[in-house]
């Protein structure tokens, strides 16, 4: 049966690298009826923090990407924390020690480095050929008790030729000369991550190892490992890096975030696993907007680049606002109230008529449901993330502030404003409000025949800006259909006076 895992160290936020190497291992697990596992790699002890670990899980969860094995769930192969694991590593430490393929070095740091800087000096590979590496283990053991520390390296043969088959870049050899004599543990129970891997990999039955290219290097030296623990060797895909738009390196310039970050500004979780998905995978069409459920079952590696995958910010604003637009008016406004909270508590009564005061406190309950819905409703057409909704529609519920020059449409003079502006009162003061609300459609008759042959923009845009406050809005015949029709000719007169 097919096992892979993601196996991330709790040390930072829960990138889009991350979610990418995550999402591509619980692709490939469904597609082929396997399982997904994922194990915590906590033994940076300095480093790794419980919050981060909460932050993977919670953002593993809310993506969709749910493990089948780990630490929350359990497992038959637990536990699957490696600070929880110490006994195995250590057993499997003193195996390589008595079999010879690995040694104490007694090397200080210092003199490391001095090593290494003489080596880089010299324009030669900084690797550590140990002169400790042909030690008896006995002598090793003696050495131990009066040397202060030592680490257990691995002893890398000489000569040899490493080859693997990558599921995505075919062959790939290394020379063993190139790795020096690298280090698999502190001590017995403290193990580096190369050795913690292939030991993990190896009890819990790995049999797919999907990840980043940068970890290629890490590759021929887990392969030694394995081929001295007598294991048998996963097949390994190794992801293509993702890039900016300029093809650099991604960083927050390019509008990468953590994963939570995307989440609190209101990206959706269905979107974000889509847009993550064809980061360096294609379906095998020009298909972008896809579900879950359909990715997994057209997921495979044979679909997977070998270049950088490029990340797109726009993109993902795109894939979003698709996504929004899916949703039911219920479902929306369920999504969009947090990003409302600054203005839950102004200006409207349960009836949807403005107060005296649009400013005065009142409770949440005091808005009408149907009234939220029809203000998400009119913006779901135009947003592109939940937290932008505040900002669109705050003049729902605060008197808009704004400068009388906004009003002017083209060249037109103050006068020829307010005159536009008394128009639409007096028409809006004619509006039945017996009903529970106009049509958009009604409204716009009304202004149309109001209008005639004359400019459109003469009446419309100071009409918009006077009860918006905004250059950009939905147009006056869907704000009017939403808005008090008390409160609109509140604001009509203020722009009138601000004219005056």
């Amino acid at each position: 049966m097919v096992r892979t895992r993601y196996a991330p160290s709790p040390t930072g936020p829960f990138h889009i690298g991350a979610a990418r190497a995550a999402l591509f291992g619980y692709a490939f697990a469904k597609n082929s009826g396997g399982a997904f596992v994922v194990r915590i790699e906590d033994t940076d002890l300095e480093r790794s923090d419980k919050e981060y670990e909460r932050d993977i899980f919670e953002n593993l969860h809310w993506l969709g990407i749910v493990p089948d094995e780990s630490p929350e769930m359990g497992g038959s192969w637990a536990p699957y924390r490696q600070t929880e694991r110490t006994e195995t590593y250590a057993r499997y430490a003193r195996m390589l020690l008595d079999r010879g393929a690995a040694f104490y070095c007694f090397h200080s740091e210092g003199e490391l480095e001095r090593e290494r800087k003489e080596l880089m000096d010299a324009k030669k590979p900084p690797v550590h050929v140990c002169e400790y590496r042909s030690m008896a283990r006995e002598e090793q053991e003696m050495m131990r008790e009066v040397k202060e520390s030592a680490i257990i390296r691995f002893k890398t043969p000489v000569g040899k030729t490493i080859v693997f088959s990558d599921l995505i870049r075919g062959g790939i050899s290394f020379e063993s000369d190139i790795l020096g004599d690298f280090s698999l543990a502190k001590k017995l129970s403290v193990p580096l991550y190369n050795f913690a891997v292939v030991v993990d990999d190896h009890e819990m039955e790995i049999t797919h190892v999907i990840r980043g290219e940068d970890h290629i290097p890490n590759t021929p030296k887990q392969i030694l490992i394995i081929e001295a623990l007598e294991f048998l060797r996963p097949q390994y895909a190794h992801l293509p890096l993702i890039l900016g738009p300029d093809r650099s390196k991604l960083s927050k310039r390019h509008g990468a975030a953590s994963v939570g970050e995307y989440r609190r500004e209101g990206y959706l979780p269905d979107a974000l696993f889509n847009f993550i998905a064809l980061l360096g995978w294609s379906p095998g069409s020009d298909k972008e907007i896809m579900s879950r459920e359909e990715i997994v079952r057209l997921f495979s590696l044979e679909r997977v680049g070998k270049s950088g995958a490029i990340f797109d910010i726009a993109k993902l604003d795109w894939m979003n606002g698709e996504y929004i637009r899916k949703k039911s008016s219920a479902e929306l406004t369920k999504l969009c109230t947090p990003y409302l909270e600054d203005f839950l508590k102004f200006s409207i009564s349960p009836d949807g008529k403005a107060i005296e005061d649009p400013r005065q406190s009142r409770d949440n309950n005091q808005f009408s449901k149907e009234y939220i819905e029809s203000i998400i409703a009119l913006e779901q057409p135009r947003i592109k993330k939940l937290s932008e909704i505040g900002e669109r529609v705050e003049y729902f519920f605060r008197d808009p502030v704004y400068d009388k020059e906004l009003l002017r449409w083209k060249s037109m003079e103050n006068s020829a404003i307010r005159e536009s502006l008394d128009k639409s009162y007096n028409l809006i003061s004619s509006f039945s409000v017996k009903k529970a609300a106009i049509s958009k459609e009604e409204i716009e008759k009304s202004f149309l025949e109001m209008i005639g042959a004359g400019d459109k923009g003469s009446v419309l845009w100071p009409l918009r800006v006077a009860l918006t406050g905004k250059k950009a809005s939905p147009g006056p015949f869907e704000i009017l259909s939403v808005i008090p029709k008390k409160t609109a000719l509140k604001r009509i007169k203020a722009a009138i006076l601000l004219v005056s």
